[in-house]
């Protein structure tokens, strides 16, 4: 039903917790592959993908908007969810990201989906956290909050732009407000 995509930076304890909170989603049916897309050559991540029957998609550019743009291109469900490594979605994610994916595929109107932000319990406050914090309410969602979305309307749209700077950022805005769903369940970023 959905291809995850995790674009990581070579990070073993990053890339494992997002990967344990998936396999619900996997043993549920939801998710048909998860590709770890990694620039960094160092070797961990592809030893990681081989240990978790992950894909892995080494590229040569460090930009995010290339990691995920190589991601959706190899991905092969209609369906795309993209995560950063370290985020970890709490209970609920998968029934509540089945019934998006059935409302909207019966509507005909083109959704996108967002997580709710929560910040983990175990991690220290800092200025950057606070002003994050501000730009979710100024702004909207951030990139941090993954993005479920049909691989027909991500096309359309245009997908990631694999050489701009804050590519989720201008993914988010093209999607606007109205076709931009925040949902109950709530992704925690560890790490």
């Amino acid at each position: 039903m959905l291809s995850v995509i995790i674009p990581t930076e070579g990070v073993e304890q990053t890339a494992v917790a997002t990967l344990a909170a998936l396999v619900p989603g996997a043993a549920a049916g939801i998710i048909r592959e998860v590709l770890l897309v990694d620039s960094t050559g160092n070797g961990v991540i592809e030893r990681v993908a081989d240990v978790a029957g992950c894909r892995f998609i080494g590229i040569e550019t460090s930009s995010q908007g290339a990691a995920l743009a190589a991601g959706a291109l190899q991905a092969r469900s209609p369906w795309l969810m993209f995560l950063p490594a370290g985020a970890v979605l709490e209970t609920g994610w998968i029934e509540e990201s089945t019934q998006f994916i059935q409302a909207v595929s019966s509507s005909g109107r083109d959704r996108a989906a967002v997580f709710r932000y929560a910040r983990s319990p175990y991690s220290d406050t800092g200025l950057r956290d606070i002003l994050r914090a501000v730009a979710r309410k100024l702004v909207g969602p951030l990139g941090d909050q993954g993005l479920l979305i049909a691989r027909a309307h991500y096309d359309r749209i245009g997908g990631y732009p694999p050489q701009a700077r804050r590519s989720e950022a201008r993914l988010l805005r093209r999607l606007g407000r109205s076709s931009r769903t925040l949902l109950r369940s709530r992704i925690v970023m560890a790490g």
